[in-house]
C-alpha cells in the first residue's frame, strides 16, 4: 500500500509528494503538466490529458522529443485491461546489410541514421480512445508554438552543446539559434512551422505517412543519400493496441511495453530480484543485486533480442531466473550493460475513473538526426543509428522492415483484480530499464511514496548495448548520495565504482500512485529536472 509520508532511508528527497483527489499528471516540464491538468479539470480523461501533454512536450523539450520521433504508451482502462501502443518505424527499404558493407557501425547522425517516425501513428491510435478530437487537444500546443515558450536551462544547454550540428540545417538554425548561439534562458522560442505541422496533423495524422508531407520527407532524405523508397513510410503508419507484457512481483502485476521496447528487461530484472530485496533500501547488498540483474538482462539483450525474434523470452524462464540469482550471489556478472543517456521525455496521467496512461517520447539522441523535413519544423530522429547493429546474423542486425531495438519503455502496476496501484516511467537511454527496476523496487519492496522513489539516489551499470558502445570496460556509476558505506561495499563486491555527483546519474522519472487507504492520488516528479506533479 502506498503511504504518504516518505520512508527512511531515502536520502535527498527535496519535496513532498503531490496529492490529487480526482486526477493527477506528472511530467518533466511545468507547461506539460499544466496542459494535462487543464484537460482533467475540464472533465477530460487521462487519455485526453496525455495527448495534450505530448504536443506541449514537443515545444517544451525540443531536444528530447518531437513529431519526428517515436512514442510508446500503456493504457489501463477502468475495466482493468492494460493495452500497449507502440509507435516506432522502419529504416529505409534499401538499408540492407550489403548496402552498409565495409562499415562497422551506422552513422550516429544525419540522413543515414533516420527511421520513419512512429510518434504520430501511435498517438493517432491512442486518440481513438479519447473523448475529444486531436484538433481540440493539440490547439493549446499550436498557440504556444506560435507565441513561443521561454527557453529553459535544459534546452539552452542542449542547443549550445549541439549548435554545430543544428546550424547545418537552415530551418533548425533559424528557429533555435540566435545569431549562431543558443538563446538565453527565458527567451521565448517561437516555432511557427512546427505550429502549422501540429495543426495539420491533428486533423489528418495519416498525411505524415502517405501524403505530400511523407513525400517531402522521403525526397529530402534520399537526396541526402538515405535509401528510402516511401513504401516503408506508409507501412510504418499503422499502429494498433496490443497486449502488454506482465509479470508478478511482490504480489502485484507489473505491466510493460512489448518489443521493440526493452520492457521485458525490466520484468526479467524483477524476476531475478524477487525475494532478494526489501531488508535495507539502497544498501550495498541491494544495489549489488539490482546492478547484477541489470547486467544479466543487458547481456541477454545483446545475445538474443531483436524486434522480430523471440529469444528475449529465455531470460524469464524459471531455470534462467534461478541461474541469474546464482550468478548475482556469486558475483559472476557479464561485462556488457547499457549506456545511461539519450534524450527522451516521459509523462503520466490518471483520471478519476482510474484510467491511467504512461507515455514516453523520444528523438533517440539529443535533437535526433540533426535535420528537419523542409518547411515543417519537424526534426527527425536518429533511432536507426542508435539502435540497429551491423553485426552479421545478429537478431538486431539492420534489415529492411525490421524495427531497431529501442530504449523506451513504460510501466503500470495493478492488483490481481486489475485495480491500479502505480504508473511510471523515466527517460535515460539504456538507463531506463535500470532506473525503472529501481523505482519499482522502491515502491513495491520498500513502500516508498512517488516523490521519494523518483528522488532516491540512482545508479547504473555501463556500457554496452548501444551500437556505438559495445565492448567498453564495465563500470557502476553511482550518485554520491548512496553514501560512503554503500559505495565502499560495492567496491568490495568487485564493482568498478564511479561517482557522478549527488544528482548526476540522469533520468527524469515520473510516478503516480493510488493510495487506497486514503482514497487519493499521490504523485512524484524527478527533482533532477524541472518537472512537476499536479493533482486536480
Amino acid at each position: 500500500m502506498t503511504t504518504v509520508a516518505p520512508p527512511r532511508p531515502f536520502p535527498g528527497t527535496l519535496r513532498p509528494a503531490a496529492l490529487g483527489a480526482d486526477g493527477m499528471v506528472a511530467a518533466s516540464h511545468p507547461a506539460i503538466s499544466r496542459a494535462g491538468a487543464d484537460v482533467l479539470a475540464a472533465g477530460g480523461t487521462a487519455v485526453d490529458a496525455a495527448l495534450a501533454m505530448a504536443a506541449v512536450a514537443w515545444l517544451a523539450l525540443p531536444g528530447q522529443c518531437g513529431l519526428g520521433g517515436d512514442a510508446f504508451a500503456l493504457v489501463r482502462e477502468p475495466t482493468g485491461a492494460v493495452d500497449a501502443f507502440c509507435g516506432s518505424g522502419f529504416g529505409p527499404d534499401g538499408g540492407t546489410p550489403e548496402h552498409y558493407a565495409g562499415q562497422t557501425v551506422l552513422p550516429r547522425h544525419g540522413a543515414g541514421s533516420v527511421t520513419v517516425p512512429g510518434a504520430v501513428a501511435a498517438l493517432s491510435a491512442l486518440a481513438e480512445r479519447a473523448t475529444r478530437p486531436l484538433a481540440e487537444l493539440w490547439a493549446p500546443a499550436v498557440r504556444l508554438a506560435r507565441r513561443g515558450l521561454p527557453c529553459t536551462a535544459k534546452t539552452a544547454g542542449d542547443i549550445a552543446r549541439h549548435s554545430g550540428r543544428l546550424g547545418a540545417d537552415p530551418e533548425i538554425a533559424a528557429t533555435l539559434l540566435r545569431d549562431g548561439r543558443a538563446p538565453a534562458v527565458g527567451t521565448r522560442v517561437a516555432q511557427p512551422l512546427l505550429a502549422d505541422s501540429i495543426a495539420r496533423l491533428a486533423v489528418d495524422p495519416a498525411a505524415f505517412y502517405t501524403g505530400d508531407l511523407a513525400e517531402r520527407a522521403v525526397a529530402h532524405l534520399t537526396a541526402l543519400g538515405a535509401p528510402f523508397s516511401g513504401d516503408e513510410w506508409a507501412a510504418s503508419g499503422e499502429v494498433a493496441a496490443e497486449p502488454a507484457l506482465r509479470r508478478r512481483y511482490r504480489g502485484r502485476w507489473v505491466h510493460q511495453t512489448p518489443l521493440p521496447t526493452p520492457g521485458w528487461m525490466v520484468l526479467d530484472q524483477l524476476a531475478a530480484c524477487e525475494g532478494e530485496l526489501g531488508a535495507a533500501p539502497l544498501s550495498a547488498a541491494e544495489v549489488h543485486w539490482l546492478a547484477g540483474a541489470a547486467r544479466i538482462a543487458f547481456a541477454d539483450r545483446y545475445a538474443h533480442a531483436g524486434s522480430d525474434s523471440d529469444g528475449w523470452r529465455r531470460g524469464g524462464e524459471p531455470a534462467a531466473v534461478a541461474r541469474a540469482k546464482e550468478r548475482i550471489r556469486a558475483g559472476d556478472l557479464p561485462g556488457a550493460a547499457g549506456r545511461p543517456d539519450g534524450d527522451t521525455t516521459s509523462l503520466v496521467a490518471v483520471d478519476a475513473d482510474g484510467r491511467a496512461v504512461g507515455l514516453i517520447l523520444s528523438l533517440a539522441f539529443t535533437f535526433g538526426a540533426g535535420l528537419s523535413i523542409p518547411g515543417t519544423g519537424i526534426v527527425l530522429n536518429n533511432r536507426l543509428g542508435r539502435g540497429a547493429y551491423l553485426v552479421p546474423g545478429h537478431p538486431n542486425e539492420v534489415r529492411p522492415r525490421r524495427r531497431p531495438l529501442h530504449t523506451l519503455n513504460t510501466w503500470l502496476v495493478t492488483d490481481d483484480d486489475g485495480g491500479l496501484r502505480h504508473v511510471g516511467n523515466t527517460p535515460g537511454g539504456d538507463g531506463q530499464v535500470q532506473w525503472n527496476a529501481q523505482l519499482l523496487s522502491h515502491l513495491l519492496d520498500h513502500d516508498a511514496d512517488p516523490q521519494a522513489a523518483v528522488d532516491a539516489p540512482r545508479f547504473s551499470v555501463f556500457p554496452g548495448s548501444d551500437a556505438g558502445d559495445l565492448g567498453a570496460a564495465p563500470e557502476l556509476r553511482c550518485e554520491d548520495r548512496l553514501g560512503a558505506d554503500t559505495l565502499a561495499g560495492l567496491a568490495a563486491r568487485g564493482h568498478d565504482v564511479r561517482t557522478v555527483g549527488d544528482w548526476g546519474a540522469g533520468g527524469s522519472a515520473q510516478v503516480v500512485s493510488l493510495d487506497v487507504e486514503r482514497g487519493c492520488l499521490v504523485g512524484g516528479s524527478d527533482s533532477r529536472q524541472e518537472g512537476v506533479a499536479l493533482g486536480v
